[in-house]
This record gives C-alpha cells, sequence and structure tokens, in this order.
C-alpha cells in the first residue's frame, strides 16, 4: 500500500482564488521578489490532473512555480473548470469553448488585481494545451505573448473512444511511462493531484481531432510543441507534425523532443530542462515584442 503524503507547496507558493464569471476558481501563486513581474506565465494543468502539476514535490528541482519566479516571472498555476475549488460546483466540468471565457474572465480578475507585466504567457500541458490554444484563438488575445504546450498533439495514437475510460494499466501507462523518468516518491507525492476528469470535458477530448483544424486556425501567437520521448497518446512522427504545424496559424511554430521522459514531463526528471526551454522561449517572445514596437514605452512629453 502507498502512503499518500499530504499535499504540499514549494516556499513562496500560495494559494489564491479568482473569479471566472459566476465561476470561482482555485489557483497556485508564485511571485518573483522584484517590485514588478517581467510578464505572468498561466500554467494549465492536463486531464485528471491539478494544478499542483506546475509545482512537483518529488525533487525541488521540478516546480514551475519556484523556477519561473526566481527568473522575475509571477507564475499562476490554475485550477481549471471542473478541478479543486469549481467542482462542486461543476462537477460534469465545462467544454473547452465554456473554459475559455472562464478562464478569460479569470485572468481579467487576475488583472485587476496583480501586475502583470509585458502580459501573458500560457505553459499547458495534455488537455491543456487543447484548452490553450482554444484561448488564444478565441479573439481576446491582445494580451497574449505566446504558448508552450507539451504532450498534445492533434492526432491520436490511440483510439479516442477509451479516453472516456481512465481506469486500466493501458492508460495509467499511457499517463507515465517509463518509472526511471520519475524521481523516489513521484507518486506519493503526486496523489493529491490526481482528479476525476469532468466527462464534458472528457467528451471534448474524443472530440478533438475534429475541433482542432478550427481552433488551430485562429491562432496568431508563437507556439512551441514540446513531445516527451515516451508519449504514447499523440502520433508526433514527422508526417503528423508537419501536417499539425501546417495548420497553425501561428507567426512562428517550434517543435521540441524531450529524451527519456514520459507524458507526464513537469514531474519527471526532466522537468527543469523543459522549463527552462518553455521559459527561454517566453524571452524570444519578449524580445521580438520589443523589436515590433509593440512593447515599446511611450514617449515623455515635451517638456513645456
Amino acid at each position: 500500500m502507498v502512503r499518500v503524503l499530504p499535499e504540499t507547496l514549494s516556499p513562496g507558493v500560495r494559494r489564491i482564488t479568482l473569479q471566472g464569471g459566476d465561476v470561482t476558481l482555485s489557483a497556485l501563486l508564485a511571485e518573483p521578489a522584484t517590485p514588478a513581474p517581467r510578464a505572468v506565465v498561466v500554467a494549465l494543468h492536463g486531464g485528471g490532473m491539478r494544478a499542483g502539476y506546475f509545482d512537483g514535490q518529488a525533487h525541488p528541482d521540478l516546480s514551475l512555480m519556484t523556477l519561473g519566479a526566481g527568473l522575475g516571472y509571477t507564475v499562476l498555476s490554475v485550477d481549471r473548470p471542473g478541478y479543486g475549488r469549481s467542482a462542486a460546483l461543476l462537477p460534469d466540468g465545462q467544454t473547452l469553448t465554456e473554459q475559455s471565457v472562464t478562464l478569460h474572465r479569470a485572468l481579467d480578475h487576475f488583472t485587476s488585481r496583480y501586475a502583470v507585466g509585458a502580459g501573458f504567457f500560457l505553459v499547458a500541458h495534455s488537455y491543456g494545451g487543447k484548452l490553450a490554444l482554444t484561448a488564444a484563438g478565441d479573439g481576446r488575445n491582445a494580451g497574449l505573448l505566446g504558448l508552450d504546450m507539451s504532450g498534445c498533439g492533434h492526432r491520436y495514437a490511440v483510439d479516442p473512444d477509451g479516453l472516456l475510460d481512465a481506469r486500466g494499466a493501458r492508460l495509467w501507462m499511457r499517463n507515465w511511462g517509463p518509472l526511471r523518468s520519475y524521481p523516489p516518491d513521484t507518486f506519493r507525492t503526486s496523489a493529491t493531484l490526481v482528479a476525476p476528469m469532468p466527462a464534458r470535458e472528457r467528451r471534448d477530448a474524443v472530440r478533438w481531432p475534429d475541433l482542432f483544424p478550427g481552433i488551430a486556425a485562429k491562432v496568431r501567437v508563437p507556439v512551441r510543441l514540446t513531445f516527451a520521448a515516451h508519449e504514447d497518446y499523440w502520433l508526433h512522427d514527422e508526417d503528423s507534425l508537419a501536417d499539425l504545424t501546417a495548420r497553425l496559424a501561428a507567426p512562428r511554430v517550434l517543435v521540441d523532443r524531450v529524451p527519456d521522459a514520459g507524458h507526464n514531463v513537469s514531474l519527471g526528471w526532466a522537468a527543469r530542462s523543459y522549463h527552462l526551454k518553455a521559459l527561454a522561449f517566453l524571452e524570444e517572445c519578449l524580445a521580438c515584442r520589443a523589436v515590433s514596437g509593440r512593447s515599446a514605452p511611450t514617449p515623455a512629453a515635451p517638456a513645456a
């Protein structure tokens, strides 16, 4: 029997709530020591997980929360609708379109309370990647710098109907991959992160290959896609990736692979290197904005 450890947070990480319209969302927040953040990293967890996915406790190197705050960013990891605080209100969850509306409203609420620097940058995993793309393409992305997602493609390597059943050893192995890819105590420290995947969300997951083309055609921000070497949910051969990237209307699309990692890359030994690459992509997005002049400071008024 595996003994489940109490839920803990890394130093400097705290719990907050956000109003996404009529829905109260729980979230984790880590802020930099500097007076104002350079930008806000919004982390979106996958199906059947929670916000703590991005604050892994099995090893100090896992947490995106502490890494990002240490580099001058605010990191906001949100319990998506149907998880955490909102699970009781939304036992069946929300569709991707509804989640996007709720997320944007929650970020509006966040902006009214906290400094956001240059804007928002999405780091998303698995189903969170579906939401990130939906939110990026729904017409309310003026403050969105870009997005980086792992473990999310557009063509399943499994029978989509099988996603309706979260049980069984095969799906467990697809979620995790080789156990050597994770630090000791991963499954004890991660037990509190696991949550039921809401029914409406699961149905949209099955429909994703049909939903993706229309969503991808609306994405107008830079996108970075990451696939673990042992990613078994998605087709990520060269032909599949070429088709995926061609469908995105993003001004820039990068694809990266993480060696010796499983689907839940942010809980594995590869977490730090992956998170650093994601934040490096954010740095590139900031530099591009500065060069284009969209983030240039307003000239001072002439002296009287």
